[in-house]
């Protein structure tokens, strides 16, 4: 497994373990579901919950898509209020 897909991996773990529980204390070993170590009393959560949670979560690829879609809109959103290119940029950064 490749740099790439391991830190995929533990994000999509990260991701759904936060999605289930936004206060979970934990670490990832191994970006695997067995390398879970839970802290501070937090509940462990079931493999097969992560699992389905995992599947559940946009894909990256969704993400950066629906992220492009939105900064187009809401350029043409701003340009529709009637601010230029030069103001957008200076406002956004974009």
């Amino acid at each position: 497994m490749g740099v790439h897909n391991i830190m995929d991996q533990a994000r999509k773990i990260f991701e759904a373990i936060k999605k289930i529980n936004s206060d979970a204390e934990f670490i990832i070993r191994d970006a695997s579901i067995e390398g879970i170590e839970w802290h501070n009393g937090t509940t462990p959560i079931s493999k097969a919950d992560i699992e389905t949670k995992i599947t559940e979560l946009p894909t990256l690829e969704e993400e950066t898509t629906q992220t492009e879609t939105d900064k187009s809109s809401g350029k043409q959103k701003l340009k529709d209020l009637g601010l230029t290119d030069a103001e957008i940029k200076a406002l956004t950064g974009a």
